[in-house]
């Protein structure tokens, strides 16, 4: 059964920094897809960043460009989120998901929820102003 849990969200002052994790089992990251999304209330949910790491390649949306930064630790098997400069649009539930065949077009045109076959259970960000 694969479960990956998020941990690491948290209410900070804007400006502030957060480092999302994702831990996996009964699934191995490696070469595999993932990928970070958000969703705040009554928004639909919006990829944030993308990794494929065969290809060496990651997506940022043009909102998290420059202050969110996506890595992988195989030995960890642990997916994170580094989040710099949050803003209090960046408040939301993230979810890390994993496992996709369009892992490329993920990391070129942003990754789709509908790609994803595991989910984690989210973790809240709230930033203040």
């Amino acid at each position: 059964q694969v479960q990956l849990v998020e941990s690491g969200g948290s209410s900070v002052q804007a400006g502030g920094s957060l480092s999302l994790s994702c831990v996996a089992s009964g699934y191995t990251f490696s070469s595999n897809c993932v990928a970070w999304f958000r969703q705040a209330p009554g928004k639909e949910r919006e990829g944030v960043a993308a990794l494929f790491p065969d290809a060496k390649k990651t997506y940022y949306t043009d909102a998290v460009k420059g202050r969110f930064t996506v890595s992988l630790d195989n030995a960890k098997n642990t997916v994170y989120l580094q989040l710099n400069s949050l803003k209090p649009e960046d408040t939301a539930m993230y979810y890390c998901a994993a496992d996709s065949e369009l892992c490329l077009s993920a990391v070129l045109i942003g990754p789709d929820p509908k790609w994803y076959n595991y989910w984690g259970q989210g973790t809240q960000i709230t930033v203040s102003s």
